[in-house]
């Protein structure tokens, strides 16, 4: 939180690399045969260490993120809610037979899978549908949040998953195409910005491998005039300073209807500025630390960069009411504190510049009319929509991006498709019919 370090770790190369892998599949080759019954019981074990250690994870990852203990106990809690949910599922990986046909079809796991994630603690506790199918996982965390995802994998192994079957694997950008590039590795699972995201992309294709990409975001976040406002500010404010903004589907274009634009953005700038931020493991703090110098240096260059283009900034944590579309600010993902608000008159017009961005990650919508609400999220291009709330994924939803904010899902029932693979087989009762 001053910079300190808290940890030191050894980066892995090809032999380290090499070893993961070949654990993996070893544990592989155990788990997958298991029945559903008997992943359900390893999950739900899971999940009850992780609610009876739900404290202590809490506070190791606002040390490793900077997220206030406040909203870190609610990840942990998410956690243990996706590893019940998913236990529930298990036996629906069971085959399915055609009605009328002489066949079945099937969902069989892929292997060793590889997980790389950005510096919250979500993507390794909520991945969960991996195991559900049966599949391995080695996961490389980002070098600047190394810690946290070491007592999931403690956890895993307590629960009673085979030895290997949960790898962590600690490394920068060459241990991450070791891993990527490796021939047993079956499939890629990348949270991360969209460059990144992309050499994934190509390094994935030369073998040919299913990956699930969930890159940026420049979310849209559309206020109405017949809004409920003090839900709308209270909105506002969890679309864009959760996890001190470092939070890739936050909406930080927020589109204010022209009558009530004064009124909302004064409100914004009082409760911005009310916002407790300080030491993240205070129980009254909401806001802490960005996650190093050099991203906090950027995020303060885009604000410097703001102030030369427009003359009314609210706070360091918000920019007010003469956004425009073409600003910096505007168009760029920051991943900070930064709120940028604009101004528009009809539903068509701002649906029209919302939809104006390469991402596609999230947006939302507070309005009182509920079939408006409905006819502009149809017309939004983003996998994740919200009406007249933001940020709350339940673990039933999918959740995931259109455009350059990448495709696969993670969350609900459909996520197992990501991490299985459909086998038909067709089984004849009778002589084989041959035109030869």
């Amino acid at each position: 939180m001053a910079g300190r370090v808290i940890a030191t770790f050894a980066c892995s190369g090809e032999k380290e690399v090499n070893l993961a892998v070949q654990d993996a599949k070893a544990a592989f080759k155990i788990w997958s045969q298991k029945s559903g019954m008997e992943r359900c019981r390893v999950l739900l074990e899971a999940a009850r260490i992780i609610r009876e250690r739900r404290d202590e994870i809490a506070t190791v990852e606002t040390i490793n993120n900077g997220k206030s203990i406040f909203e870190a106990r609610w990840d942990i809690d998410t956690s243990w809610q996706c590893l019940e949910y998913y236990a529930g599922l298990v036996g629906s990986m069971a085959g399915k037979p055609q009605l009328g046909l002489s066949g079945a079809t099937d969902r069989e796991a892929l292997g060793g899978c590889l997980g790389r994630g950005t510096w919250d603690i979500k993507k390794p506790f909520v991945l969960v549908s991996w195991v559900c199918a049966g599949n391995a996982m080695i996961f490389k965390p980002s070098p600047f949040t190394p810690v946290s995802v070491l007592l999931l994998a403690e956890i895993y192994t307590e629960a009673g998953v085979p030895p290997g079957l949960f790898n962590v694997v600690q490394g920068g950008a060459a241990t991450g195409q070791f891993l990527c590039l490796h021939h047993d590795v079956a499939k890629v699972s990348f949270t991360g910005s969209v460059p990144t995201g992309s050499k994934i992309m190509e390094m994935a294709a030369k073998g040919i491998k299913p990956i699930t990409l969930e890159l940026g975001g420049k979310s849209p976040l559309i206020i109405f005039s017949d809004c409920d406002l003090e839900n709308a500010v209270k909105g506002a404010l969890m679309a864009n300073f959760l996890t001190q903004g470092e939070v890739c589907c936050n909406g930080t274009r927020v589109f204010v209807q022209k009558e009530i634009l004064e009124k909302f953005t004064k409100e914004v700038v009082k409760r911005t500025q009310g916002i407790k931020i300080g030491d993240p493991l205070l129980e009254g703090t909401r806001m802490g630390p960005l996650i190093n110098r050099p991203h906090l240096e950027r995020v303060l260059g885009f604000i410097e960069l703001a102030k030369e283009q427009t003359t009314d900034i609210g706070c360091i944590t918000l920019f007010a009411a003469d956004c425009r579309d073409e600003m910096t600010c505007v168009r760029e993902e920051i991943f900070g504190p930064v709120m940028s608000i604009l101004s528009f008159d009809t539903e068509a017009e701002v649906l029209e510049r919302a939809n104006n961005t390469t991402f596609g990650l999230a947006a939302g919508v507070f309005t009182r009319d509920i079939q408006r609400a409905h006819r502009v999220v149809a017309g939004l291009q983003a996998g994740m929509c919200f009406i007249n709330n933001y940020n709350v994924s339940p673990v039933e939803l999918p959740f995931g991006g259109y455009k350059k904010s990448g495709f696969g899902r993670e969350n609900g029932r459909v996520t197992i498709e990501y991490y299985s693979q459909l086998k038909t087989v067709y089984v004849e009762m009778g002589d084989v019919e041959s035109a030869f």
